[in-house]
């Protein structure tokens, strides 16, 4: 069964939702995992690939965007909607404010949770969407 864990971060540093993504795929990839970073939107895509460039001096984290020809060998790929093909199933991370239908194929899912009242909110839908359904989950205070 899918685990989740939420990521809660404080609330000054409600602008790290994506910095903290960038570090939980870094970390997955150092593991081995294949990892999915599932976004709302292209500009969220695109803007999550370049973070994942620059983020932190001397990181480098492989990575590609759905639909592109380096996806297919990437352990690490950016999707906006779609569901990945069936080779990136152990961590999704999700920066989007809906649970994604195929979140079960994965086993493990990483919610980042800002620091704002608006996400704050989508989050605490999303948790009861887990509970409801009986998925097995843990909360990270971040600071």
């Amino acid at each position: 069964m899918t685990r989740v864990d939420f990521y809660i971060l404080a609330e000054q540093a409600s602008g790290d939702g994506v910095r903290t993504a960038c570090r939980i795929a870094e970390k997955a990839y150092r593991l081995g995992q294949r990892i999915f970073l599932h976004t709302d939107s292209a500009q969220s895509a695109a803007s999550l690939d370049d973070q994942l460039w620059t983020y932190r001096d001397g990181s480098f984290v492989p990575h590609a965007i759905v639909g592109s020809e380096a996806a297919a060998n990437s352990p690490v790929i950016i999707g906006q909607g779609e569901e990945p093909d069936t080779e990136h199933r152990d961590l999704l991370i999700n920066l989007a404010e809906q649970v994604p239908l195929f979140f079960s194929r994965f086993e493990r899912v990483a919610e980042i949770v800002g620091g704002n009242e608006t996400t704050r909110k989508q989050a605490r839908e999303r948790f009861r969407f887990y509970r409801d359904r009986g998925y097995p989950m843990n909360t990270h205070e971040l600071g």
